[in-house]
This record gives structure tokens, sequence and C-alpha cells, in this order.
């Protein structure tokens, strides 16, 4: 009964949940990914390369019912369309990470006081912790 109820809390932790949500995103941005390779890139590729194919090159060792293929054609269309899903992934990732930075540069960061370190917005002119003025120019002559 005992590991059973350690199973129960291994299982309930936020890791495990959050790997299985993972897990699946990851599943379904492979289907995404796969077919923006396979229906955009690889037809714009074909064009340069003349629409080779090369799953069919291989190489026969030996002779008669003994003899092995060597299919090399395989590793190196499998070698090409990895090199395309990884340029396809940094793409989509480098413009996320942009967009992202762009949405945080055009929020005001927060600034401090300089006295106390308390963390006040951009137009406040007296800090609500310490009370010192930090624009003189702000605040009238007589509430100074």
């Amino acid at each position: 009964m005992k590991l059973l109820d350690e199973f129960k809390k291994f299982i309930a932790k936020g890791n495990v949940v959050e790997l299985a949500v993972a897990v699946v995103m990851g599943a379904a941005f492979n289907a995404i990914v796969t077919s923006v390779v396979n229906d955009l890139i690889t037809p714009i590729l074909a064009i340069f390369t003349g629409g080779i194919d090369y799953s069919h090159l291989s190489i026969t060792i030996g002779s008669g019912p003994d003899a092995a293929q060597l299919t090399y054609g395989n590793l190196i269309a499998a070698v090409i369309h990895f090199l395309v899903v990884a340029l396809v992934c940094f793409l989509t990732i480098k413009a996320y990470n942009g967009s992202k930075e762009k949405t945080e540069k055009e929020a005001k960061p927060a600034r401090k006081c300089p006295y106390c370190e308390s963390v006040i917005t951009e137009k406040t002119v007296r800090c609500p912790q310490c009370t010192t003025i930090l624009d003189a120019k702000a605040v009238p002559e007589a509430l100074r």
C-alpha cells in the first residue's frame, strides 16, 4: 500500500504532468513541422536539386543470395530532412522570441527608488515607501 501511495504522489507532482503535456504538444508540433517541410520546403528544394530522389542510391556488397545492399541514399535523405526540420524549428523559435522581445520592450519597465530601492512606477514623484521626493519640479513648492 505504501508503494501505491508513493506512486500517486509521484504522478501528481507538477513536473510529471508538465512533461506529459510537453510530449503531447511536441507530437502535435511535429505534425505541423513535418507538413511545412514536406509540403512547402521540399518542393522548393526540388527546384534547385532538379528533383533528385536520393532514396534509391545504394551499393551492393557481395553477390548471389548472400549479397548485402547498403541503401546510403536513405541516409542522405534522412540527413537532409533532419537539417530542413532543424532549420524550420530554429526559424520558428527565432520569430517567436523576436516577437516576445518586442512586446517586452514596449512595456515600460518599472524603476527603483534611489534611496530605499523599492519598485516604483515611471510617473511616481514621491516614493510611497520612504516618502523621498524624486522629482522636485513636479511637486508644488507648498508641499515640499
